[in-house]
């Protein structure tokens, strides 16, 4: 199936005059909120968009929606497709396709201290990502460096991202 992403060269070329003419222009800032329910349960709010969380029963759940870590796979996946479309434009690399799967290792010690020396979070993530097209796959693993280098979702987990909380009471 071919997709078509000539709209993109545009957002980019747009994207550059933006920011070539005012630095200020290239910050952008993304907002979500959430709300508890149930036991563990969550509806986060994203701009328009409204989505449900929940857990396993194992980790007191009803599983009626997606947990925490399979929104950041899909996320990671997400963010994955939509860098390899705008790093194949970027590059002139044709691409028909994309599909990625992945799977992480999650040691529940960390998360409810019973090991303060296993971390809370993924152990390891696996991405596979199946691009079809013409191209050579010299060209792919190109356009592989390009987006492993510019996805930020995975940079979110490449690289420490300073988090601040503030805790409000009522």
């Amino acid at each position: 199936m071919t997709t078509s992403t000539t709209h993109l060269a545009g957002i980019i070329a747009a994207t550059r005059d933006a920011v070539e003419a005012d630095q200020a222009n290239a910050q952008v800032a993304f907002q979500a909120s959430a709300m508890s329910h149930d036991a563990v349960a969550s509806t986060a709010t994203l701009g328009p968009y409204r989505i449900e969380v929940d857990e396993p029963p194992a980790l007191g759940g009803e599983a009626k929606a997606p947990n925490p870590v399979e929104y950041y796979l899909a996320s990671l996946l997400s963010c994955q497709i939509v860098t390899y479309r705008f790093w194949a434009e970027r590059l002139g690399i044709a691409v028909d396709d994309i599909t990625a799967r992945a799977e992480g290792d999650l040691d529940v010690r960390g998360f409810f201290g019973f090991d303060d020396a296993v971390r809370a979070g993924f152990q390891e993530v696996r991405v596979v990502v199946k691009v079809t097209g013409p191209e050579t796959p010299e060209r792919y693993r190109e356009l592989q460096e390009a987006v492993d280098a510019h996805c930020p979702v995975l940079d979110l987990t490449r690289n420490v991202t300073p988090v601040s909380t503030r805790l409000e009471f009522d």
